[in-house]
């Protein structure tokens, strides 16, 4: 009897022992991460890169580097997601605006590379939220960008960044965000 007391705990202590060779936990790894399958799975659809409204160009490559101008929160029916967050705009609406920045920058990336998965890794974002001087929750506002690069690229999303509040930003957009990333040779 008492060998059927301990034969439970000792099969649990030697399955817990044993290595693991469930696979089940889903870790994607670098080398397979597939950033446009990943944009087919998050139901985005990528618009037409806007045009530059004055004499610059959306991206400028300079050896593997590739600096993105700034690009406000395109509106899929057209204009822009406009105001001052914490006054017009609350930081969820400011937030979501960051995510439609995103969706343009990403635009760009793939205009400008024609895949997705050459991106090697995104560097550094600059995120400038347009609010008044005693809001201070920029860098919850920016996420909505950040999130986004790191759903779509994985680990490689992950990036340095500032995010600013800016007294004023052009034709009154909540949010503009450059950003600069590492591309495959």
């Amino acid at each position: 009897m008492k060998h059927l007391l301990y034969f439970p705990f000792l099969l649990v202590l030697i399955s817990c022992g044993q290595p693991s060779n469930d696979q089940s936990i889903e870790t994607p790894v670098a080398d397979t991460w597939d950033a446009e399958t990943r944009i087919i799975e998050l139901g985005i659809n990528l618009p037409q890169p806007s045009s530059p409204v004055a004499n610059y160009v959306n991206a400028v490559r300079t050896g593997n580097l590739l600096f993105l101008s700034g690009k406000g929160p395109d509106l899929p029916e057209g204009g822009y997601v406009s105001g001052k967050v914490g006054q017009d705009l609350t930081i969820e609406e400011g937030r979501e605006a960051a995510r439609l920045v995103a969706i343009s920058q990403l635009a760009v990336l793939k205009a400008e590379l024609g895949d997705l998965n050459k991106v090697k890794r995104v560097v550094k974002v600059l995120g400038m939220v347009n609010c008044g001087p005693e809001f201070t929750e920029q860098p919850q506002v920016i996420n909505g960008f950040s999130d986004l690069m790191v759903e779509v690229f994985g680990e490689k999303g992950k990036h340095a960044r500032s995010a600013v509040g800016m007294n004023a930003l052009p034709s009154n957009i909540a949010v503009e965000v450059e950003l600069i990333v590492e591309i495959e040779d």
